[in-house]
């Protein structure tokens, strides 16, 4: 029996029983090296601290951050003050916080666009596994593939609609928020390990794609579910597949493309906090500790909920080892189709 992934509840009606289904399944559980901050003071923090947004507000990474934010700044006796520092896939604020004093009183949280920037921007302006010191995985938003029913009223699973691709005369096309994006990569990893073809038309961010998708000046999109789900909820757009292992609540009967023949699959796009390299390990230690209580408290899930994000809280050596495995992974993707923003 499949172990289910919970996602956002969107639609009022559904909402009390989504979250309490989703609260059961929250997981709570070199180069350009700066020099070594001196050992805080006992009494840090002492002044206000600044938590960087490397995307627009309202977004889900905007809304995670305020809310960790508010509640760190209760825990910590200090105002934690968030800055919304949007561009280039958040590789503006990235920079800039690799730059900042490594004293802990600057953080950024990363999200899987602004992890990624690196291997697409040759002036990102920092090296994601080098310099930042990690410090708590906050937040999972799961993706998923939905195509246009009435384009595609044959296209049912991920097997149907490979099929459908290998028999079109020309190149279905697909799409995603944008080059890059992580809907675009995690498609292409699909298509990688499926062998079949299918053509990328790019927008400028996931609110016009939705639209032309729905539209049917695009049949297929790979879409982060919560901008997706009211109109998979509509029976405006089908779900055929997510990319996470597991399932999820709001759609516990769309299987994984795991379960639909490619084994090992894995495609969650996350974001946490970071620190500049060098920033005190006693500071580090603490910030995690906080954002671990934090996390595990239900109002704070439901709260992350609301907004699209999954808590998920991993102590600072699994989000390095996240970051690792990320950054060599899609790397390679970005790599191996000549992927670029530049």
């Amino acid at each position: 029996m499949p172990r289910f992934f919970p996602a956002a509840p969107l639609v009022r009606t559904t909402r009390r029983t989504l979250l309490a289904l989703a609260a059961a399944h929250v997981v709570v559980g070199g180069a350009h090296a700066q020099p070594a901050a001196p050992s805080p003071s006992p009494a840090w923090p002492t002044k206000v601290i600044k938590l960087v947004v490397p995307f627009p507000p309202g977004g889900p990474t905007d809304t995670a951050s305020r809310i960790i934010g508010q509640q760190l700044g209760e825990r910590l006796k200090q105002p934690v003050l968030v800055e919304n520092r949007p561009g280039a896939s958040g590789s503006i604020a990235a920079a800039q916080v690799a730059k900042s004093d490594a004293d802990g009183y600057t953080l950024v949280m990363l999200a899987t666009p602004t992890l990624l920037a690196p291997h697409l921007y040759k002036k990102a302006g920092y090296d994601t596994t080098k310099d930042f010191a990690p410090v708590a995985t906050v937040y999972d938003l799961p993706i998923v593939v939905v195509v246009n029913p009435t384009l595609l009223p044959q296209v049912k699973d991920l097997r149907q609609l490979i099929a459908t691709a290998k028999e079109q005369k020309t190149s279905l096309n697909y799409t995603s928020s944008g080059t890059g994006s992580f809907g675009h990569l995690s498609m292409e990893l699909l298509k990688q390990m499926g062998q079949f073809e299918m053509q990328h038309v790019p927008y400028k961010g996931g609110v016009p794609a939705i639209t032309d998708t729905l539209g049917g000046q695009v049949p297929v999109m790979y879409a982060d579910l919560v901008a997706a789900l009211p109109h998979i909820q509509a029976g405006k757009l089908r779900a055929i597949a997510v990319g996470s292992p597991q399932r999820v609540a709001m759609l516990p009967d769309v299987p994984t493309i795991a379960e639909q023949g490619f084994k090992g699959y894995d495609a969650v796009s996350w974001g946490g906090l970071l620190a500049p390299r060098g920033t005190p390990k006693p500071v580090i230690d603490r910030l995690a500790t906080e954002v671990q209580q934090i996390l595990a408290d239900k109002a704070t899930q439901d709260k992350l909920l609301n907004a699209g994000a999954i808590a998920n809280f991993q102590n600072p050596a699994g989000m390095e080892r996240r970051i690792q495995q990320d950054y060599a992974k899609w790397g390679q993707v970005i790599r191996d189709k000549g992927i670029t923003t530049d």
